[in-house]
């Protein structure tokens, strides 16, 4: 069985991030999206908020699992049997940030990551730039599942 793991802090789930995941449970009998949490970092939504969005937006999915995760991401890896990390790709600044990490939990543990490149649709799509459109008024539909902009409106309207 392969199972391949897709993490970030997704806060909130956009269009991007669906797109890889949907593209990612073609190629793998199994996909973890995996909510990393930074206990230092205050995100809009809470982990448990992102784990219940990314598990609306993919139940059409039977092969995706959602997790947790707030320790190096190489443990949980081992942990789970998983050899091989999913990473979507924008831009080149996506790779440069991305490619550091990628050598470093191979060297740490032996798992691959593999570049998807994300639909040019959303190569301009981030969850920072999605909260900061909603936070000013601006129309995030198209950008984020719908779940996902009636939660971000939600947010914004009660701050």
């Amino acid at each position: 069985m392969t199972h391949a793991c897709f993490p970030g802090s997704f806060d909130p789930l956009t269009m991007g991030h669906l797109d890889v995941v949907e593209r990612s449970c073609s190629l793998f009998d199994k996909v973890t999206i995996l909510v990393t949490h930074n206990p230092n970092k205050k995100g809009m939504f809470s982990p448990e908020e992102r784990m219940q969005l990314i598990r609306d937006c993919t139940g059409h999915l039977d092969n995706v699992h959602v997790d947790l995760w707030s320790e190096l991401l190489v443990n949980y890896t081992t942990e789970h049997g998983i050899t091989t990390l999913i990473k979507g790709l924008r831009n080149s600044s996506d790779y440069n940030y991305e490619r550091p990490m990628a050598q470093m939990n191979r060297r740490l543990s032996g798992v691959d990551t593999m570049f998807l490149l994300t639909d040019p649709q959303y190569g301009f799509t981030s969850s920072s730039l999605v909260k900061e459109v909603a936070t000013y008024g601006g129309s995030v539909q198209g950008l984020v599942p719908d779940s996902v902009e009636k939660a971000l409106l939600a947010k914004v309207q009660d701050r």
